[in-house]
């Protein structure tokens, strides 16, 4: 059975493309510059992957806001 996904509550802080990208960053670059025991390296290569699956999460979301918007008949921003 698949995990069921987190429903963030009031309580929880809402998630932070930015922030976890930012810390996404700096894991790996931990995990290149440090020589860790085979654990450590193991535990921080699983919160990569959390990492990037929010990450990929919060994109898709915001793909398909843009999408329905734009099927409404709303335009994208485009500086020009």
């Amino acid at each position: 059975m698949a995990p069921r996904k987190k429903i963030a509550t009031k309580s929880e802080t809402p998630f932070n493309f930015e922030q976890n990208l930012s810390e996404l960053e700096q894991l790996v670059e931990r995990m290149e510059n440090e020589e860790l025991p085979l654990e450590d390296s193991l535990k921080k290569f699983e919160q990569g992957i959390q990492l990037i699956r929010s990450c990929q999460n919060a994109l898709t979301e915001a793909e398909q806001k843009v999408e329905i918007l734009t099927k409404e008949g709303l335009q994208p921003f485009n500086p020009s």
